[in-house]
């Protein structure tokens, strides 16, 4: 089936997205809770923002969705729960995905589901649970017209930083990337490197799949606007930020202010100059 009408919803006419991710309550760790305790008032105040779309899970999906009117932002659907984010790894690593991901999906009027794609050092086994998953969701999303985005993650070692911390080495970040789109991916979902100057690098080995930059653990306002800028020049097709929109003291303002610069090309200083001045009002 077609997909193109779900990602009409989800993209520009340009081709940009900024979506707004809410799933984190799906991976049982307490810190990512910050912010979105209240998952009710998390949501209805993104929406009133105005991003391209929100990821949630299948289970809080319902919160965007009960929301009346016709302008709101789409549904993106996790459909996979991994036990990978805490600051000792567990015996035993997985990445689950939920019963009929897809059919939930297109039941709750999803525009795409997300799924990771793990590289953990000195854990192929988890890598290999996740390609299975891809491929699942593949031949269902073909049948059904749903959007693939895939989410390439490399992570570091836990006992190098601590906890759940990703490796930005572009050399790791580029094949994985390709792998998602080898493996089917309508849509990527992929760390920055540690130079965001070279990410066309990774825009390219994408082969026209759009790519979307995961925004991370929380960085200074300053920070995010000029790697979101950087970004967007080395041609990403947007973003997909959740801490450093809803753990942010004003996430309404910021989701505004990142709109800017993916959808109208604002500068970094247009960016917190908006944020502030949403801030003052």
């Amino acid at each position: 089936m077609n997909r193109k009408p779900r990602q009409n919803r989800m993209f520009s006419a340009q081709g940009k997205c900024f979506d707004v991710a809410i799933d984190h309550g799906f991976f049982n760790e307490y810190t990512f809770l910050a912010g979105i305790e209240n998952m009710k008032n998390a949501i209805e105040t993104i929406v009133n923002a105005g991003p391209d779309c929100i990821q949630l899970s299948s289970g809080q999906a319902r919160l965007l969705q009960e929301i009346p009117g016709k302008q709101k932002p789409g549904l993106v659907l996790r459909t996979d729960a991994a036990n990978i984010y805490g600051t000792e790894l567990p015996r035993f690593l997985f990445s689950e995905l939920v019963h009929r991901a897809v059919e939930q999906a297109v039941q709750l009027d999803a525009v795409a589901v997300c799924v990771n794609l793990l590289l953990l050092p000195g854990q192929p086994e988890l890598h290999h649970q996740c390609v299975r998953n891809i491929a699942a969701l593949k031949t269902e999303c073909d049948k059904y017209g749903m959007t693939l985005m895939v989410e390439p993650l490399v992570m570091l070692p836990n006992e190098a930083k601590g906890g759940y911390m990703v490796d930005g080495d572009i050399r790791k970040i580029m094949p994985l990337v390709r792998q998602a789109v080898e493996l089917g991916a309508d849509v990527i979902k992929a760390d920055p490197c540690d130079d965001v100057r070279e990410y066309g690098r990774v825009i390219e080995v994408a082969s026209g799949i759009p790519v979307l930059v995961r925004g991370g653990g929380r960085a200074s306002d300053e920070e995010i606007m000029e790697r979101t800028v950087e970004l967007m020049n080395q041609g990403a097709s947007g973003i997909v930020y959740g801490r450093n929109v809803i753990q942010h003291p004003n996430p309404a303002g910021m989701t505004k202010a990142l709109m800017q610069i993916v959808h109208h090309g604002a500068s970094a200083e247009q960016a917190l100059d908006s944020l502030k001045g949403d801030e003052a009002r």
